[in-house]
């Protein structure tokens, strides 16, 4: 595993702690606004993994359909990606 995946998968692993820590808080009944800004914090980690891995994905995937030639394989990944925005849009 190299040093990048090594980062995304420690990130995951926080957040993952993070979620653990609200659904805590919910049992708690600790106070609404506190939640939802743990909840925030979550959302801005999980953007944060995702345009890395976003990043890697043209950095690896994207660059190796181009470096290829293969005009099928770059019209995929470009769709791939045109798909994948709009659906954030929504």
């Amino acid at each position: 595993m190299n040093e990048r995946t090594k980062a995304k998968v420690q990130r995951l692993n926080r957040i993952a702690g993070q979620v653990r820590g609200v659904a805590q808080m919910i049992e708690d009944d600790r106070y609404c606004i506190d939640i939802l800004h743990q909840i925030s914090a979550i959302r801005a980690a999980l953007a944060k993994v995702e345009s890395q891995v976003l990043k890697d994905h043209a950095a690896c995937c994207v660059a190796e359909a181009i470096a290829s030639g293969d005009e099928s394989e770059q019209r995929t990944k470009f769709e791939e990606l045109v798909d994948l925005l709009e659906r954030n849009r929504k």
